[in-house]
């Protein structure tokens, strides 16, 4: 699993919920602050249209798996425990919910959209769900300025002599945030401001620090709860709120993926993680049979419960990533063919790939060949989502 994906939000949102809806682990859940104090990490899976029928192939995948030419990929979900208001001045559990937090690739907020909730994670009503995803971005923002201000004075200090670049002092101290000095380059041009710290206000370095971070921890707006009306009430306000045009918004229900989930499980539905719709098989009660036509006119509403489409949309559209399979155009086991499918970042080439796959197999690369056209690809060719790439190493 090459990415980590982190579940964050306020207490008692429904976050534990997603999670345990996602990755099917049992982790507490419970409406009053704290329930989850440690990360708790799990795999959830990415769909990908599979390769296999491509080749009149049933593929046997060694991790995830597939179902009717969709193939699963597992990813890693972590669960951040923590995020309050001034968490970036040590409030709550403070420094470990930013340092957890900074593990991630990308962010999934979930957001209480029914209100329910106040900024504490208190139960109310009428809260505007405006007031958690700003508080987010402001605690994040906070954090990236702190270090930032560090970074300005070790350019100022000379701390790597008087002919250093503004963005290499600036990229050595936001290094945990993995960014380089080209990107922070390009960031403070991007704002049309300077190559010069001095020549910045406070505004200038607050708008800095807040493009840092949404170039290097982009983020997916869960709003949960969508099964209420109040929460689509808030939904439609909000989407069409121009101040919200930055963030990409999936409407959820973390509690209906649940329950499709467990009633699979248990043989008396019929679901795959990501459908508009779901047959039931088995008898219900008549209490949960009339719950689950309610989750179903949800799910026919807006196309799933939003699970499956929050984990999707903060891959492959914020972060950008691909999906790859290593294949053989002469595949020596038929059984073993396209058993692997990988997660990329954006831009990989085939030779990032044959490194992804094994140092040895990097350091010994000739070339790659596309296995759909045969066609030889040298090892700065740029990879598409869904390519099958057979690899030619000396090792």
């Amino acid at each position: 699993m090459s990415f980590d994906v982190g579940l964050v939000g306020k207490p008692s949102v429904g976050k534990s919920t997603f999670f345990n809806a996602a990755t099917m682990n049992d982790v507490p859940e419970g409406a009053y602050p704290f329930t989850t104090i440690d990360p708790s990490v799990g795999e959830a899976y990415v769909r990908v249209d599979c390769a296999g029928p491509e080749f009149d192939h049933s593929c046997t995948p060694n991790q995830g798996y597939c179902d009717d030419g969709t193939r699963f990929v597992p990813v890693r979900l972590v669960d951040v425990a923590g995020l309050v208001p001034g968490a970036h001045e040590g409030r709550g559990l403070g420094n470990q919910f930013l340092s957890d937090l900074n593990e991630a690739d990308v962010l999934i907020h979930v957001v209480d959209f029914s209100g329910e909730t106040d900024i504490e994670g208190e139960p109310t009503e009428d809260h505007d769900p405006r007031e958690d995803i700003d508080f987010l971005e402001d605690e994040l923002d906070m954090w990236y300025l702190d270090v930032l201000e560090k970074g300005i004075e070790r350019y100022r200090s000379g701390y790597h002599g008087e002919e250093a670049d503004v963005e290499e002092d600036l990229a050595e101290q936001m290094s945990a945030f993995r960014t380089s000095e080209h990107e922070i380059k390009q960031t403070i041009l991007s704002l049309d401001l300077e190559l010069d710290p001095d020549a910045w206000d406070e505004v200038d370095r607050e708008e800095l620090a807040r493009e840092i971070r949404k170039r290097t921890k982009p983020m997916v707006i869960a709003a949960n709860k969508m099964d209420t009306r109040a929460a689509q009430a808030n939904y439609a306000e909000i989407v069409d709120d121009p101040d919200y045009d930055h963030l990409t918004f999936v409407p959820t229900s973390a509690h209906a993926e649940k329950a499709l989930k467990n009633g699979d499980e248990q043989g008396v539905l019929e679901y795959t993680p990501g459908d508009a719709d779901f047959e039931v098989t088995g008898d219900l009660p008549e209490a949960k049979a009339a719950g689950i036509e309610q989750i179903r006119e949800f799910v026919t509403e807006y196309g799933g419960t939003g699970v499956q489409r929050a984990l999707e949309t903060s891959l492959f559209e914020e972060l950008g990533a691909i999906a790859v399979f290593p294949g053989a155009r002469q595949p020596e086991d038929e059984e073993r063919f396209l058993q692997d499918c990988f997660v990329l970042k954006g831009g990989a080439t085939a030779e990032d790939f044959a490194y992804f796959l094994h140092t040895d197999i990097g350091d010994g690369f000739l070339h790659a060949h596309d296995v759909r056209s045969g066609r030889q690809i040298g090892a700065d060719t740029v990879l598409e989502h869904r390519d099958v790439v057979e690899i030619t190493t000396t090792n």
